[in-house]
């Protein structure tokens, strides 16, 4: 018999078997019509401790990239652009998706040249992060571009408009402390190269 929770006992019925945790089973799967970016799906799945069974969205996307550019001088490339979800203005670094069948290490580069018009011949792979996985399915690929150089004009979607924007690492800093840089993907890329924690 399960004790209920009170004062005395907070932790009574807290899940702590972190190691006995077991994958739900997917019974079916129902695909929704796409939309540009990615495609809805709806999971019926199972609990795997009670076999009782839900419905669960999962968003079907393509992989991810973002790039952190830094010129010889040590500038950093960033994108100004609006954005049509939050209904204003970010500043971001470069980044988009990556094509079928395309190796993120070649949509970093394209991503780089098209918004921006830099590129670089000094690329590091920074790992990637899930965006979101309670309901995406896909992945964002970090990279780091060093020693970024303008060498073309943009080249962008006829959707986008991005203004470049250079900023010094203390700018780039001050940016993120003041929240004029708050994109949650483009925060952990730039984590992977810069120590962005606040003093305690």
């Amino acid at each position: 018999m399960t004790e209920p929770k009170n004062e005395q006992n907070p932790s009574a019925g807290v899940n702590t078997d972190a190691q006995g945790l077991l994958p739900w089973k997917t019974v079916e799967g129902q695909k929704e019509p796409h939309m540009m970016i990615f495609r809805p799906r709806y999971d019926q799945v199972q609990h795997p401790r009670t076999g009782e069974s839900f419905q669960r969205l999962v968003l079907d996307t393509p992989d991810w990239v973002n790039v952190v550019a830094r010129t010889p001088e040590g500038q950093y490339v960033l994108a100004k652009q609006y954005r049509f979800g939050s209904q204003d203005m970010t500043l971001e670094i470069p980044g988009g998706m990556v094509e079928k069948a395309e190796p993120h290490g070649d949509a970093a580069k394209r991503e780089l040249q098209e918004e921006t018009g830099y590129t670089s011949d000094q690329w590091t792979y920074l790992g990637c992060v899930q965006p979101n996985p309670a309901f995406h399915n896909n992945l964002c690929h970090h990279w780091l571009a060093q020693d970024a150089q303008l060498t073309a004009p943009q080249n962008m979607d006829s959707g986008e408009d991005i203004a470049i924007v250079l900023q010094s690492e203390a700018q780039v800093r001050e940016g993120i402390a003041s929240g004029a840089i708050a994109h949650s993907l483009v925060l952990t890329a730039l984590c992977k190269v810069l120590d962005l924690r606040i003093p305690l």
